[in-house]
């Protein structure tokens, strides 16, 4: 077994050996996050969980966060962990408002199977080379993605007593 890294080791290494698809690194609270190009994801992410002293076996979490407008629009989150060394690390990878694609990451964590199928249905990023990209939370003939910032909104107003007659009118009401 390999010695240990430390995060701060870890991240000047992929600083260093992937310089042109690591974009920046962000410390807050104690977490580290390695925010890095789309094209370069698999091969930071495979360096993660086969290197020497990294051994980031556990994909703990996939998510997405829509910043819209801002440009780019998504962030899909990595979170992982190495069990071997007990120590995390947070890989964020972004992609635009146009057409949103990054590549699967099943063949290397295949636990991420039903994490990029939640991100998809719900947030509309693709994931190219995904063993089975179908919905898996909403209906297969739904329309949209609803947790995108700019999907309409459904909603009832709250009755209070000062719109009572409005919010009354609006509903349905049994004919008599």
């Amino acid at each position: 077994m390999h010695a240990k890294l430390a995060i701060s080791e870890i991240v000047e290494q992929l600083k260093t050996s992937f310089s042109d698809h690591v974009d920046e690194v962000v410390e807050f609270r104690g977490d580290t996050t390695v925010v890095v190009k789309a094209e370069g994801l698999i091969d930071v992410l495979t360096q993660l969980r086969h290197g020497d002293g990294m051994k980031f076996n556990l994909l703990s979490d996939l998510s997405a966060i829509d910043y819209y407008p801002n440009e780019p629009r998504f962030h899909v989150i990595y979170t992982l962990f190495s069990i071997a060394y007990n120590q995390g690390l947070r890989i964020k990878a972004l992609t635009g408002d146009d057409n949103p694609h990054l590549p699967t990451v099943t063949s290397i964590w295949p636990s991420a199977d039903y994490a990029e199928r939640e991100v998809f249905d719900l947030f509309g990023v693709v994931f190219d080379g995904h063993p089975d990209p179908r919905r898996i939370l909403m209906p297969h003939d739904w329309t949209g993605h609803p947790l995108r910032k700019d999907y309409p909104l459904g909603y009832e107003e709250v009755q209070f007593s000062f719109n009572y007659e409005r919010v009354q009118s609006q509903k349905p009401h049994p004919k008599e």
